[in-house]
């Protein structure tokens, strides 16, 4: 095996963490796998001779490569105003593929991706490079350029927003599979009362349409409970998924995607929906597990 293969075999071997951390700090699969695309490029044309940690560099080179594309959509201004969902992972009901499973490993709901779009780009890269992935502040200063005490305060800012916003789901999945069972049932039927039942009283639901069919916030469960009772008849079909490894749901319309929903639960009450209904992007998401 000649250099040059041993070095791709090398970078193989890295390639779905890496993924993993390009889809946590763009929340975008498409620009995820440009950004590992790029590191590839740049270890190719550099001199790995002398660097002992081949994973922890290829970290760091991932790291500074999605800092630049935040930065640069930040300063582009071109992408919509408003409310964005970052790009959902969907897989069938009953489990994940290989693949899926080291995309979703330490699984980060749409939530959480949700508040991280609020982050400065430095913030996100701190937080998830930190709390995600354990990378430590001396390795994270250099690609924020800052000292390690103020990437340790930049990680802080964001734990805070990130507890505020996303709180985590009921950890067992069995019974947040019940809870939007139900969700579902009593949409489908135009059920009211049992779709505010349901609900958390302050749940929130966050939908992103796009620049065609903007979207928006619905705050408290009687509001929450009519918006859904008028999606599910604009739906043929709604069916039961995992989308980011939690239970959801994608809404079809003639074969097409209308959204992808998915669900944050506590004391087995829906807290948050966060809804893709960009009819652009939701063309581009991989939904072949709903006709397999």
């Amino acid at each position: 095996m000649g250099a040059d293969e041993y070095l791709a075999e090398r970078f193989e071997g890295h390639r779905g963490h890496l993924r993993s951390v390009a889809y946590r700090m763009l929340g975008s699969l498409h620009e995820a796998d440009d950004a590992v695309q790029e590191a590839w490029l740049r270890l190719s044309r550099s001199d790995t001779g002398t660097v002992a940690n081949l994973g922890g560099w290829l970290t760091t080179v991932v790291g500074r490569v999605c800092l630049d594309m935040l930065r640069a959509r930040a300063s582009r201004r071109e992408d919509p105003l408003g409310l964005h969902v970052p790009d959902p992972i969907v897989t069938g009901a009953d489990g994940t593929g290989p693949q899926d499973e080291v995309l979703l490993a330490d699984s980060v709901g749409l939530a959480l991706l949700v508040v991280l779009e609020t982050l400065s780009p430095a913030e996100r890269l701190a937080f998830v490079l930190h709390d995600l992935f354990a990378v430590p502040f001396d390795e994270i200063a250099p690609i924020v350029g800052r000292t390690p005490a103020a990437a340790r305060q930049l990680a802080s800012r964001a734990r805070r927003r990130v507890r505020g916003g996303a709180p985590a789901s009921d950890m067992d999945p069995a019974g947040r599979r019940e809870v939007v069972e139900a969700f579902m049932a009593a949409a489908r039927e135009g059920d009211f009362d049992a779709l505010v039942a349901v609900l958390d009283p302050d749940v929130v639901a966050r939908s992103d349409g796009g620049e065609l069919r903007p979207g928006g916030v619905l705050r408290g469960s009687r509001a929450v409970a009519g918006g859904a009772v008028f999606g599910a008849r604009l739906a043929e079909f709604t069916i039961l998924v995992l989308v980011n490894g939690s239970p959801g749901l994608v809404s079809l319309t003639e074969g097409r995607p209308l959204s992808v929903m998915a669900f944050t639960i506590a004391a087995g009450r829906i807290t948050t929906i966060d809804i893709l209904a960009d009819p652009e992007r939701l063309g581009t998401l991989d939904l072949t597990v709903l006709t397999t």
